[in-house]
């Protein structure tokens, strides 16, 4: 309230608490701080909220520029007061999936209906009618089940009757919103591919899919899964997870299982931290955890002597695992675009120059028509 002047003493007699308002793209974000806090602070409590880089963010407040190193308690803000937050272009991190199949709501996401009534069912039913018994057979013979994007609402039963025939199945850009329990029957599958469907939590059998042991490719990129199940490691076959533009908030622990896995690409979703035992996945060669809500990363990540790509753009890191340059040594690739680390930070690391030859190296030989020869780091670190 703005009658309790500056800030409400908080319990235990530390620095008083303002509560503001930040308006931000049609909407009011309640915001609780201390009044020793700085602008900056500030920024970085609105970057989960916002989705924005701090460095993305320029906050106004009676018609001024609020400067990063000012404290809240040197400026005219009080008790209910209103800022207002403007973001730049290419500083916003991920934030959920975007797809033919969510409608955004407001600062949400909601499902599409199933509506339709019995014109739904019958366009489902014609569906089915098309895949006759020869396809069936056909895939029998060649244990490839190639559906995608076939406007299919639900796995075709036909493809259940080829049960451990079916080594790769590949139902990508439909309206799949189920993936029941009898996946668990196709016992010799390798690669399951699911990308760019309606799957939400509630409609995928994980008891089904974890069950399957020969498993090396899982691809779920574009659906609308908050979260993994811890019995993801039981996929001890799995080589490549790709989970990118869901709305995942963070990686389960088992994920350590994962001895055999090479590939991990998690980008554009909401993770604010990475679990340790991603150090236990000692066969990663290529880590996408761009577009996340990332602030630090674990020191296990110098654990991955394999690790050739990692691409960590649009989060909010500061710095890196101070081993990851000495540790690493196979890593060529490091993406840092839109982050707050900057190229000072990285020239203090520990093998840092070997990181950057290799870097250059890779460079000269992938874009031979580019001037590799200035060895400026150009792959998101500020240059100041």
């Amino acid at each position: 309230m703005e009658g309790r002047g500056r800030g409400e003493e908080e319990e235990n007699g530390s620095a008083p608490v303002l509560k503001i308002q930040v308006k931000f793209s049609g909407r009011s974000i309640p915001v609780s701080l201390s009044i020793e806090s700085t602008i900056k602070d500030l920024k970085y409590l609105l970057q989960p909220l916002t989705n924005v880089l701090p460095r993305g963010q320029k906050l106004i407040f009676k018609g001024k520029v609020l400067e990063d190193t000012m404290k809240l308690k040197s400026t005219d803000i009080t008790n209910g007061s209103k800022l207002m937050l403007m973001a730049s272009q290419g500083l916003h991190q991920g934030d959920g999936p975007i797809t033919k199949h969510v409608v955004s709501s407001g600062s949400g996401l909601r499902k599409p209906s199933n509506g339709g009534g019995n014109a739904q069912r019958l366009m489902d039913s014609k569906v089915e009618v098309a895949i006759d018994k020869s396809r069936s057979k056909h895939w029998k013979i060649t244990g490839v089940v190639a559906l995608s994007g076939c406007q299919l609402k639900f796995i075709p039963e036909e493809v259940w009757g080829c049960g451990s025939s079916i080594r790769v199945l590949d139902i990508s850009r439909n309206s799949i919103r189920e993936v029941p329990a009898k996946i668990g029957s196709l016992s010799s599958i390798q690669k399951l591919l699911l990308n760019e469907n309606s799957i939400w939590d509630e409609c995928i059998s994980w008891e089904g899919v974890v069950s399957l042991k020969s498993l090396t490719v899982l691809n779920l990129n574009h659906n609308g899964l908050t979260s993994l199940p811890s019995g993801l490691g039981a996929l001890v076959s799995l080589m490549q997870l790709h989970v990118a533009n869901n709305k995942l908030t963070s990686l389960p622990v088992e994920i350590g299982l994962l001895a055999r896995l090479e590939i991990l690409k998690v980008n554009n979703n909401r993770i604010s931290s990475v679990q340790s035992r991603i150090g236990n996945c000692v066969s990663l060669v290529e880590v996408d955890l761009a577009s996340n809500h990332l602030v630090d990363l674990p020191d296990t990540i110098g654990s991955l002597r394999n690790l050739k790509a990692l691409h960590l753009s649009n989060n909010g890191l500061k710095s890196l695992p101070s081993t990851l340059f000495k540790l690493c040594t196979q890593l060529s690739t490091l993406d840092l675009h839109n982050t707050e680390i900057t190229i000072d930070i990285l020239r203090q690391f520990e093998g840092w120059e070997a990181f950057d030859e290799r870097r250059r190296l890779k460079h000269q030989k992938q874009l031979d028509f580019r001037v590799g020869s200035s060895g400026a780091f150009d792959e998101g670190a500020d240059k100041h």
